[in-house]
C-alpha cells in the first residue's frame, strides 16, 4: 500500500525504462538522466514501454523504498511533457488517478490558489 502526501512530490520519467532495473541502477538514472538527488524524498515514477508496468522509487527514512504494479488490461498513460523534459511533476492526486487508470490529459481542474514564486 502507497502512503503519500499531499506534500509529496512526484515526478514522472517520460524516458520509458526497462522494468528489470532495481535499486541502484535507478537512483543512477534519477541522477544522471533526470538531473535529482535520488534521497531528496521526492517519488520518482519510471512507466515500461509498453506502457502496462510502472515502477515508484522513493527514499523513505533509511533505505530506498520501491512499488511495482503491472497491468493485465490496459497501460497507465503519462502526460505529454510538452517542453521535452525528462521528467513531469505531478501531484500526489494526479500520482493516484494515474495509477487509477485515469487520463490526466481529460482532467479538468476548476482554478486554485498558489503562493507566487520569488
Amino acid at each position: 500500500m502507497l502512503s503519500i502526501t499531499s506534500a509529496s512530490r512526484v515526478l514522472l520519467c517520460m524516458a520509458p525504462t526497462d522494468m528489470r532495473r532495481s535499486f541502484d541502477t535507478l537512483a543512477g538514472m534519477i541522477r544522471q538522466h533526470l538531473g535529482h538527488n535520488p534521497l531528496c524524498g521526492a517519488w520518482f515514477v519510471f512507466r515500461s514501454r509498453r506502457g502496462d508496468r510502472v515502477k515508484i522509487m522513493y527514499w523513505d527514512r533509511d533505505g530506498y523504498a520501491l512499488w511495482y504494479k503491472r497491468l493485465e488490461k490496459g497501460t497507465f498513460r503519462f502526460p505529454k511533457g510538452g517542453d521535452g523534459s525528462a521528467a513531469v511533476e505531478v501531484s500526489a492526486a494526479d500520482l493516484l488517478m494515474l495509477l487509477d487508470g485515469v487520463d490526466l490529459q481529460s482532467v479538468k481542474r476548476g482554478e486554485r490558489f498558489t503562493l507566487p514564486t520569488a
